[in-house]
């Protein structure tokens, strides 16, 4: 049972639908992973001389239900790439850490051959925090930011579930804490001190075992979803000297 703990959104249907016109009014297009998956992806290029996100979602996200998000980062001129993993709404497979690490690889594929590193900026979202530390240590980018992040995938589950053998039953360990140390790029982690998902000093954790430079923001009072209401990307955009 442990994947539907970690991947509750993917149901393992071939191409779900999603509302793309909830995207900005962008149309969907298809990636190819090494092993044989159709990932669907959005892309919006930036304005002239500002980066591209590359923005890895949640353990429940749906690429159509973050349009406020998509909403902010355009408005500042940036652009964005995002897909959907494997099993996800609208992509082939099923989902595995192997997996999604193998999707990342192929969107930063996709992503480098139209923008060079310096001008892609990193960004992974709670379980797309895990993703993103796994692409960094193999790629060069201006930036990583780290929003709601955890240590380790077996981490949060031993806290939450701390009468099972977690540590020994999860295949899927996202081990984010013995990657970050190999990431070599500016790092901004983000994490509200009310996060009902991941604990506040896992997120602490992850940050102090990175390397410099790196900064760490707590978000007074935030949750794990209400990081962009309660103006993470003013804090972003601080960050980024915007």
């Amino acid at each position: 049972m442990q994947r539907s703990f970690i991947f509750p959104a993917s149901d393992g249907s071939e191409m779900k639908a999603i509302n793309w016109q909830a995207i900005e009014g962008q149309d969907r297009f298809f990636i190819e992973t090494e092993d044989g998956e159709t990932l669907s992806a959005w892309y919006h290029p930036p304005s002239d001389g500002k980066p591209v996100f590359m923005f890895f979602h949640g353990n429940g996200g749906r690429l159509d239900l973050m349009k406020w998000r998509w909403q902010r980062i355009l408005k500042e001129g940036y652009g964005i790439f995002t897909l959907s993993y494997r099993g996800y709404p609208g992509s082939t497979g099923s989902p595995s850490e192997e997996g999604l690490i193998n999707d990342a690889r192929a969107g930063w594929k996709w992503l480098s051959a139209k923008h060079k590193p310096d001008d892609i900026i990193i960004h992974g979202l709670s379980l797309g925090s895990g993703v993103a530390t796994a692409l960094v240590t193999e790629v060069d980018a201006k930036a990583l930011i780290l929003e709601a992040p955890f240590s380790a995938v077996v981490d949060v589950a031993a806290e939450r579930f701390s009468m099972f053998p977690t540590r020994w039953v999860i295949r899927d360990k996202f081990l984010s804490r013995e990657r970050i140390a190999k990431v070599n790029m500016p790092l901004l982690v983000v994490h509200g001190t009310e996060d009902s998902v991941i604990p506040f000093h896992l997120g602490q954790r992850l940050f102090k075992r990175a390397v410099e430079p790196k900064q760490f923001i707590a978000m007074e009072g935030s949750d794990h979803s209400t990081l962009v209401r309660d103006g993470i990307y003013p804090l972003i955009w601080k960050y980024l000297g915007n």
